[in-house]
């Protein structure tokens, strides 16, 4: 088999859930297709030590040679533009070396690279936009427009996004609803870029029901204090900058009234004390909230537990290219979620496929009529709908077309 040399850059980690979770899974896949994976990456030193030989393990499984890079956090903005240039250095050494076909480049810090290297080496560019990345950095609050440092950066990458999306070979959105804003600019009136829509993929051998063990979910129960009668709402995943902490907790305040068996148990690698302090300014009982969190591989065993499912987040303008991770995971489990509209193409997927409800405002009133099981919920059109719209085999299936067209 004659293999294609790819380099694959991202600024995330493979050592974070979602370099475990949005990036091996593909690259193992395209992997067997007769691609040969460079991966640069950048981890964090904590998370570096704990899963190392996890990542390295599977990248030698699949033959993905693997090239870690430190972080660097410290200073804002001078530390990213210190790593930018150790990316740029580590991309150009591996090129003379391997000679590559396509570099792929996930968001908006690696595309900076991506797009010199075409313009330089004429190889081909993808780019993985995962989301309006400095949109996001506005809406998050982590860059403070009022600052005239942050708002010139602000300035800079839109200019660069126009550029990525038209110098592109192509271009992959986790959205419909993403692809549809990025056509809709008048940049690209006359000549839109070529855009395939991947949402975050699951990987259903993975997130599989039929082969939780009953006996493994009833030792979990035990182990995490809970009774059989108990009625679980569960959330899973980071809560960070998007995600609304405090009214999922005034969503599961209201379900406990109407329901004193309920529990909230958060599958997360976040400090305890941060969702334990806010539900008891809530006036929420401690043993009311669990907080715990496990690796990846053991995601399914706890969301089996969950009789309903919630996460609320910001819909804020950078969020219309928003998939979150987690909506496959909860749908192949077929549990039936809460969610809030106007996040990518969230609330299309759950209503298509009856998978819970969707709240367009975070309201008392609201949660109150739908803090229970919906009734248009249906568990097999919900993993259908995972199968359909997540799969990971079809997200492969979706990077391979791309990659044949780029490698021809």
């Amino acid at each position: 088999m004659d293999l294609t040399n790819v380099l694959y850059i991202s600024y995330d980690g493979m050592t974070d859930p979602l370099g475990q979770s949005q990036v091996l899974p593909y690259l193992s896949g395209l992997s067997k297709e007769g691609f040969k994976f460079h991966l640069i990456s950048f981890e964090k030193e904590e998370k570096y030590k704990i899963h190392r030989e996890h990542i390295q393990a599977i990248c030698d499984r699949d033959k993905i040679v693997w090239h870690p890079l430190k972080y660097t956090k410290k200073p804002p903005l001078l530390s990213t533009l210190y790593d930018v240039i150790r990316m740029k250095q580590l991309a150009k050494k591996l090129h003379q070396q391997n000679a590559f076909k396509i570099v792929h480049c996930r968001s908006y810090i690696s595309a900076l690279v991506g797009m010199g290297m075409k313009q330089r080496y004429n190889t081909k560019f993808l780019f993985d936009m995962r989301g309006f990345w400095a949109d996001e950095r506005v809406d998050g609050n982590i860059w403070d427009m009022k600052s005239p440092i942050f708002k010139q950066v602000y300035s800079f990458f839109k200019k660069k996004e126009i550029l990525f999306f038209s110098n592109a070979d192509y271009v992959i959105s986790l959205t419909y609803n993403g692809k549809e804003e990025i056509e809709s600019w008048s940049e690209f009136q006359n000549n839109p870029p070529k855009i395939e829509v991947i949402p975050c993929c699951v990987d259903l051998d993975l997130f599989d029901p039929a082969k939780i063990q009953p006996e493994k979910k009833e030792e979990l129960r035990q182990q995490l204090g809970m009774d059989k009668a108990d009625f679980i709402l569960g959330y899973v995943g980071s809560i960070g900058t998007w995600y609304m902490l405090s009214e999922m907790l005034d969503y599961f305040k209201v379900l406990n009234k109407t329901n004193p068996t309920a529990k909230f148990l958060f599958v997360t690698g976040e400090n305890p004390e941060t969702i334990l302090s806010k539900a008891e300014e809530k006036g929420i009982l401690s043993s009311s909230i669990l907080v715990t969190s496990c690796r990846h591989a053991a995601v399914p065993l706890y969301i089996s537990l969950f009789n309903l499912s919630v996460f609320f987040i910001r819909p804020t303008y950078s969020k219309k290219a928003s998939s979150p991770t987690k909506q496959g995971e909860i749908m192949a489990m077929g549990i039936p979620l809460v969610c809030n509209a106007g996040v990518g193409d969230t609330d299309l997927v759950v209503k298509k496929y009856d998978s819970g409800s969707v709240l367009v405002n975070l309201t008392e009133e609201n949660y109150l009529k739908q803090c229970e099981i919906p009734t248009l919920f249906s568990k097999e059109k919900t993993m259908e709908g995972a199968r359909e719209f997540y799969a990971l085999k079809t997200g492969v299936g979706r990077y391979l077309k791309v990659y044949n067209l780029l490698s021809k």
